[in-house]
């Protein structure tokens, strides 16, 4: 199924999935140790969330927002799933390498991202993407292909700013707005307790 048009209708929904569905299990997350990444999965055909998850990285390392939700979704029987090309990928923030190949590997053909690299850096205290991008692939930030023969990325914070009709994008900038807020808050969270957990790359 092909990609829904970048409108008003699918980056509102990409917004409300992100403070309904997602920041909830966040909220909750932060407080036993969790870091403050998560992602859902909505249906192309009709925009309803089809399934949505937080880092459990006290867990196992491994398991960051996407890779959590890749475990939950493959852990759905294959006779239930619906597959990854009738799926968004929704990322909360912009994906790590480990996370934007096991996209990859797992068949999606898409994702939309909330916050970047640099916001994870700068804004959460979270270096490890970029460092990661720079250390191992020596790549700065953005170096990757986000248009590639396996997916197309979408900047959702980008989308808003496209928009053209003035309303329209200053109604969408509020819905921001207030998921900064609540990430904000999730993040002093989660920075106030991180010395006392076991997760490696804190």
């Amino acid at each position: 199924m092909s990609l829904p048009p970048a409108d008003e209708k699918l980056i509102s929904r990409l917004l409300d999935t992100i403070s309904d569905d997602v920041l909830p299990l966040t909220e909750a997350a932060v407080k036993l140790g969790n870091k403050v990444f998560g992602a859902a999965l909505l249906r192309k055909s009709d925009l309803s969330t089809y399934l949505a998850e937080t880092n459990n990285e006290i867990e196992s390392p491994l398991h960051h927002g996407e890779m959590h939700l890749l475990k939950k979704y493959h852990e759905i029987p294959s006779s239930d799933r619906i597959p990854p090309k009738d799926l968004l990928f929704l990322s909360t923030h912009e994906p790590c390498t480990m996370c934007l190949s096991a996209i990859t590997w797992a068949g999606f053909d898409n994702f939309y991202y909330f916050f970047s690299h640099v916001d994870s850096r700068d804004s959460f205290v979270i270096p490890h993407d970029l460092k990661i991008l720079k250390e191992v692939f020596n790549l700065d930030a953005g170096g990757y292909r986000t248009q590639n023969d396996y997916w197309t990325s979408f900047s959702i914070r980008g989308m808003v700013s496209s928009m053209g009709d003035a309303s329209t994008k200053a109604a969408l900038e509020a819905k921001v707005d207030a998921i900064f807020q609540r990430y904000n808050a999730a993040s002093e969270v989660y920075q106030s307790s991180k010395a006392d957990n076991i997760i490696p790359l804190n």
